[in-house]
């Protein structure tokens, strides 16, 4: 097992001839030689009763390299039960993707990679999913993680915890924009991270997913546990859609390459299948929907921008509200996806399985801002803060929540979700991430309560606190409620992650808030836990 360093990680972004065509490319076919074996630790996803995908990235000597897995009981390796093997090389970034069957329901197993040359992996450590009567399951809950902002220590706090089932991860595992011309550009993190340049080809975002899988805290949660992943904006472009985003610009080149480049390095470099939503059965417990809000389908998300320069903002925002806001043919999902979880959803509760969990993207629930909040603002708050608070304001006079990137922009599509979780009769707990800041909303279709939404803070991007520092997040707290009917508690101030654990009852979530990014660090600060019974749909601070 030969390990790389991160001087040595301008090696693992060649891969191939792509990355001899970067600057410096003399120095990345010389150091090439140097990335061999076991690179970048282990990790599995995917879970089922009987299976589990598991992955690792092994650099062989030559074109090509036979790589198989060993999967036990015990982490000894006394007795294999089960086991795979694949061939890979640089056409996939040396990265293995095996998913062994044959498992048991529920339990824990270890598993092994052994190279073509018998050296070995790490021992990692993954978990089935249960079948039949389940009284308890825990889901770690995880988005928005740029490193330039911050530390990797919710990851490291999850990875040592055992009363966790499973990992779920709602999006910008990493973030694709450069070091300059941003306000992090000066974050000593940068030194950690390649390239330094705005991500655009395949060669790019490989050799950030290697810079970023080269944290040890993040090695250390997939070591250790099972993560279900679903890709949001920043793993390729920020409020991106599926014709284009907010940072592709003409000189970036042709939108679908970068697409399909950002889609692949996605592919190569975590634990996931090739299907772009899919659902996880928790015994008789759960069902768990991911679902993908970004790329496959989405409508180009309204321009609050274009609506506020008119030279009758109002006007134009009643007029608006009245008619393309409620447009039925935008879209979040794509109507075949909608067409999925309206299925899946009525499914589960013919089964009598108590929830249904929703993964999104971004947060379902109406947030609007408050009067006052242009008071918030710090003096050396950014430009584009400046703008966005006193814009927000504006929409929410016209009764508009104040970001139309998440379901606040496509309202007939947040229809559609919450009417299909009133035909089946869901138990519907959402589960979102992106905002970077911590969320609790009771969802109302019209005047019925749906479900519940538990929206999670980033792993360590920056929150709204920072273009508010000044101003006490208690006061933040309480006017964003006052302002927002199906908001019930939100925290715009920490980081960290969240738990949601289910049983028969009541589904409980805690969000969990790091002591700080600023250095590694595994304390806490006191988190913040809320409930919801089974067929209530109310919260309740516990």
């Amino acid at each position: 097992m030969i390990w790389i360093d991160r001087r040595q990680l301008i090696a693992t972004s060649a891969f191939g001839l792509g990355g001899l065509m970067l600057p410096g490319g003399a120095l990345f076919a010389q150091m090439l030689s140097a990335a061999r074996g076991f690179t970048h630790n282990v990790a599995s996803g995917e879970p089922a009763s009987d299976s589990v995908l598991l992955w690792t990235r092994f650099v062989g000597g030559g074109d090509s390299a036979h790589v198989r897995v060993e999967v036990s009981e015990t982490p000894d390796f006394a007795r294999i039960v089960s086991g795979g093997e694949m061939i890979t090389g640089p056409w996939r970034d040396w990265t293995t993707k095996i998913t062994v069957d044959g498992l048991s329901p529920g339990r824990i197993y270890y598993y092994r990679f052994v190279g073509q040359d018998s050296s070995r992996s790490p021992v990692g450590r993954t978990r089935t999913l249960p079948v039949g009567h389940v009284r308890h399951f825990g889901i770690g809950v995880f988005s928005c993680a740029n490193l330039p902002a911050g530390e990797f220590n919710a990851y490291g706090h999850a990875a040592a915890r055992d009363d966790i089932d499973v990992m779920l991860h709602l999006g910008d595992y990493l973030y694709e924009n450069r070091r300059v011309g941003n306000t992090l550009a000066a974050s000593p993190r940068w030194d950690r991270i390649q390239p330094q340049t705005k991500l655009l080809s395949l060669a790019d975002y490989r050799l950030r997913y290697a810079s970023y899988r080269m944290e040890s805290a993040l090695q250390a949660l997939h070591n250790r546990h099972a993560m279900i992943l679903s890709m949001d904006d920043h793993e390729l472009a920020d409020d991106a859609w599926e014709g284009g985003a907010v940072d592709h610009l003409l000189e970036d080149g042709d939108w679908t390459m970068r697409k399909l480049a950002a889609a692949q390095a996605y592919r190569e470099w975590l634990p996931v299948d090739d299907m772009p939503y899919k659902s996880y059965d928790i015994g008789t417990l759960a069902t768990l929907f991911r679902t993908d809000t970004r790329l496959l389908a989405r409508s180009k998300y309204p321009s609050s921008a274009t609506l506020l320069a008119s030279p009758d903002a109002p006007a134009a925002l009643a007029a608006f509200k009245a008619g393309a806001w409620r447009d039925p043919a935008a879209t979040m999902m794509g109507t075949t996806q909608e067409s999925w979880l309206a299925h899946g959803l009525w499914a589960s509760t013919a089964a009598r399985k108590r929830w249904q969990v929703v993964g999104v993207g971004t947060i379902v629930g109406e947030t609007f801002m408050p009067a006052e909040a242009a008071s918030w603002l710090s003096p050396d708050a950014s430009a584009s803060a400046k703008r966005y608070v006193p814009a927000g304001v504006a929409l929410a006079n016209a009764g508009l929540s104040f970001n139309f990137d998440n379901w606040g922009g496509y309202p007939a599509a947040r229809a559609r979700l919450l009417g299909a979780a009133q035909r089946a009769d869901a138990n519907l707990v959402v589960l979102s991430g992106d905002s970077h800041n911590a969320w609790a909303y009771e969802l109302r279709n019209g005047d019925a309560r749906v479900g519940v939404e538990f929206a999670g803070h980033a792993v360590c991007s920056n929150g709204f606190e920072v273009p508010t520092k000044g101003t006490d997040p208690n006061v933040i707290a309480a006017a964003m409620l006052r302002a927002s009917p199906e908001l019930k508690w939100c925290d715009t101030s920490k980081r960290g992650y969240m738990v949601l654990g289910l049983t028969d009852a009541m589904a409980t979530n805690e969000w969990i808030f790091m002591e700080t990014v600023a250095m590694p660090s595994l304390a806490t600060q006191p988190s913040h836990r809320m409930r919801v019974h089974a067929g209530d749909r109310t919260l309740e601070t516990i």
